[in-house]
């Protein structure tokens, strides 16, 4: 059995990966949620995201703060741009799923045709940085990136809860004929929500770049985790993707100091199935 400073070490540094998981994982839930797309190429541009954001460090030495101030607006205006052909040609959830996951594809040959298959690392003065806290060491990017998930999670929870944009949203999601009844114009706002989740995207790609090795294949390797982290944590439920990707995150984590690396996928999964057969209304 593992020590217990092994294991708080294992549980901190699982709930700071879980932040990752819910950065990926917010856009995604929103889309899914609030507009009924499911949309996989939102990995895709996360890693898109990364890769300029370390290609603009390493070559033109911009730090990553800049580089997300161009970034960031970039993902929006192509989220914006996906969400016209989506809307041009009625496209449905199901046929949402198959036409991101082409675009995915897309970008990964992409990717790897301008930056190779070759593993890059975007190494920084800060990316080793940590602090002691007793006898934990606490990463100091990935504390920034929770607090970062955290703020970004909770101003979405109140944005559209709070605001009359977030609400006519809700609405339009719970009935898109009865909101356009009182008014509300449904298109422009799903121009607005899908322009944000592509820029929640660059954010995650921000960090990703300073965080992971890149390879273009890696756009795959969050998929199913992050699935089960929108489903956990609720369609459209920002602050419950934040949760439920801390949540599997610590599972994970624990699992891997308790047993081995290879049971990390079987909790996470183990987890989403457990709630499914509990409540088959989850979604």
């Amino acid at each position: 059995m593992p020590s217990a400073t092994l294991l708080g070490q294992a549980l901190i540094s699982g709930v700071l990966a879980g932040g990752m998981y819910g950065l990926l994982a917010l856009g995604l839930s929103l889309s899914w949620g609030l507009l009924r797309l499911v949309n996989l190429s939102h990995f895709a541009l996360a890693f898109l995201a990364a890769y300029i954001v370390y290609d603009l460090g390493t070559n033109y030495h911009v730090a990553p703060w800049w580089s997300a101030m161009m970034v960031v607006p970039a993902m929006f205006v192509i989220g914006v741009a996906q969400h016209w052909l989506f809307d041009k040609f009625k496209v449905n959830e199901l046929a949402s799923l198959l036409i991101t996951f082409s675009f995915a594809v897309i970008v990964e040959a992409g990717i790897q045709l301008h930056w190779t298959a070759d593993y890059r690392r975007f190494e920084t003065h800060y990316s080793t940085l940590s602090i002691k806290a007793g006898p934990f060491y606490i990463p100091v990017l990935e504390l920034v990136l929770c607090i970062v998930a955290g703020v970004l999670a909770w101003g979405t929870w109140v944005w559209l809860r709070k605001t009359y944009v977030g609400k006519a949203l809700r609405a339009s999601a719970e009935d898109a004929d009865i909101a356009a009844a009182y008014g509300i114009d449904h298109k422009k706002l799903a121009y607005l929500l899908s322009g944000i989740g592509a820029a929640y995207a660059g954010v995650a790609g921000t960090f990703i770049a300073l965080i992971a090795t890149l390879a273009p294949a890696q756009i795959w390797a969050w998929l199913g985790v992050v699935f089960a982290v929108v489903i956990i944590g609720r369609l459209g439920n920002p602050l419950g993707a934040l949760f439920a990707g801390m949540l599997i995150g610590a599972s994970e984590s624990l699992a891997m100091a308790v047993l081995s690396p290879a049971w990390a996928p079987v909790v996470s999964f183990s987890v989403l199935i457990a709630i499914l057969l509990w409540d088959p209304d989850w979604l």
